[in-house]
């Protein structure tokens, strides 16, 4: 069984209060795990992705990272993705443009009604845009390294991002709502004769 690991696991406050306060404790309690599933288990993680995690790590955790994180990236020279991916994510690229000058067109017409509270207008208007642009979709070449990596390796993707969960549905890759991947480590660790954590 085979895991590709999204930085929201460990990062993401509402997802990490599973395993731990911080990002540090959130990743010793998941490598509890990951060293009790060893040799039945992989996990993996992307170059980019696990740079992003290294940011909000103690180093002391670093060794046993490790030890049972396995980095890898996916191979972007032999893997094919389907051309409806293409079209699918240039018909919501254009969805999003248009929503993003909906967006902007509000912001002009709350302007010129509200000229003197100029700087909450365009603070709302960047907080609006971004949700418009960016909530949903692949937006880092590290998520789409994530989802390419679990396609190559035909493994599961545990993620809280709403856009790599979604490309990960159009594309037929298994994936785990991070959410619920404490859960589904216990149920491994039972299933396998392991102790509970």
């Amino acid at each position: 069984m085979r895991f590709v690991l999204d930085t929201s696991i460990f990062v993401n406050p509402e997802i990490r209060g599973k395993f731990g306060e911080t990002p540090t404790e959130a990743m010793k309690t998941f490598l509890d795990y990951a060293e009790r599933l060893f040799g039945r288990v992989e996990f993996y993680m992307p170059p980019g992705i696990y740079r992003e995690v290294l940011h909000f790590l103690d180093e002391d955790v670093i060794p046993r990272l490790e030890l049972y994180i396995i980095k890898k990236p996916p191979n972007v020279h032999d893997l094919k993705i389907p051309a409806f991916v293409v079209y699918e994510l240039i018909e919501d690229i254009r969805r999003r443009i248009d929503k993003g000058l909906r967006v902007a067109e509000k912001a002009v017409r709350e302007s010129v009604i509200e000229t003197d509270n100029v700087d909450r207008i365009i603070q709302k208007l960047r907080r609006n845009y971004r949700r418009a642009l960016r909530e949903g979709i692949v937006d880092s070449k590290e998520d789409f390294e994530l989802i390419l990596l679990a396609k190559e390796l035909d493994a599961t993707i545990v993620s809280a991002d709403v856009g790599i969960l979604t490309w990960a549905q159009k594309m037929g890759i298994k994936w785990i709502d991070a959410a619920t991947f404490r859960e589904v480590l216990e149920g491994l660790a039972e299933k396998l004769g392991e102790k509970n954590l």
